[in-house]
């Protein structure tokens, strides 16, 4: 059926070389959530299965969105459709990734109890993160620069649903479900907690796709190019004077290097970098009274561990 060689290419090329971070959350989840009865080596692969499938998910959403955002690079690597002989096939290619997750989700745990529980949840989160992609694609169209559409409540609205909920909560809801743990009050307080790191990671990646090290983040930062509504350029806009804000009105959104060099020196000028390191302190914060506040019957650990892998991260 089909050519399992090409299959395995888009496999090989797009799932590897990440930091598998949601993927090792599964299994460290389920370490702390499940008794030493649930802790078999048939329940490990399937916590171990179920990691892999948010690997998958997230080759999906990452094909997906080189595409819409024309990126250049990924992962230290050409992005797929930029491959020799690849361009718009990525498009099906994505669509085999996002397959995958569910043929690999009931070859794994098509027998297990819980199997119904995390279906709808990677359907609910796809649809999710689909509605996040679709609010970021129409805040910031590619030919249409407008300052207005760059509100914080929009911004906030955009990262909820594009990255927190598949990255931060599907990972854990997952290790939750496996463990028997399926009570709407349980998910409420672990999403409570989740989602606010989810806004905390993304404002990280927004800072580090214009001041990262395309060496360490493995990818060459587009945002201002690609008209983005940034947590950078949200900021800014509350900082700018009237004459700063006709600056970035004339180069935001523009490919030209020069245009976004002039952007990158206003956030210098306006001192974004110092304003990244108050908020990410502040977050931290935030973050850990969020934990004591909601992680009552859940293990903090699982929390703590997340919060400080992704504390300060430079990629």
């Amino acid at each position: 059926m089909g050519n399992p060689e090409e299959h395995l290419g888009v496999l090989e090329y797009n799932v590897p070389g990440g930091k598998y971070n949601r993927g090792l959350t599964v299994l460290a989840a389920f370490r702390e959530l499940a008794g030493p009865q649930q802790q078999d080596p048939e329940s490990l692969r399937c916590a171990l299965a179920v990691g892999w499938c948010i690997e998958l998910f997230q080759a999906f959403f990452l094909v997906s969105d080189d595409i819409m955002d024309q990126s250049l690079t990924r992962r230290g690597q050409l992005c797929w459709y930029k491959k020799e002989g690849i361009g718009l096939d990525a498009i099906n290619d994505a669509f085999l990734l996002e397959s995958s997750v569910y043929r690999m989700l009931k070859k794994y745990c098509g027998e297990r109890p819980y199997y119904l529980h995390l279906l709808e949840l990677f359907l609910q989160t796809g649809y999710q993160t689909e509605l996040g992609q679709m609010l970021d694609l129409i805040t910031a169209p590619v030919t249409q620069v407008d300052l207005n559409r760059f509100s914080e409540q929009r911004y906030k609205a955009i990262v909820k649903y594009k990255t927190a909920f598949y990255s931060f909560y599907l990972p854990v809801a997952a290790a939750m479900y496996m463990t028997g743990i399926d009570s709407k009050e349980e998910h409420d307080n672990a999403k409570a907690i989740l989602l606010e790191m989810g806004e905390f990671f993304q404002i990280q990646d927004d800072y580090l796709d214009c001041f990262g090290d395309p060496a360490l983040t493995g990818k060459v930062g587009t945002d201002i190019q690609d008209n983005k509504c940034s947590w950078l350029v949200v900021e800014c806009l509350r900082r700018v004077t009237p004459d700063q804000r006709k600056i970035l009105e004339e180069n935001y959104g523009r490919k030209e290097p020069e245009k976004v060099a002039k952007v990158k020196e206003l956030y210098e000028t306006l001192g974004m970098k110092a304003a990244f390191q108050e908020y990410e302190e502040k977050s931290y914060q935030r973050l850990q009274e969020l934990i004591n506040k909601h992680a009552n019957r859940l293990p903090k650990e699982i929390f703590l561990g997340l919060a400080q892998k992704i504390y300060k991260r430079q990629k």
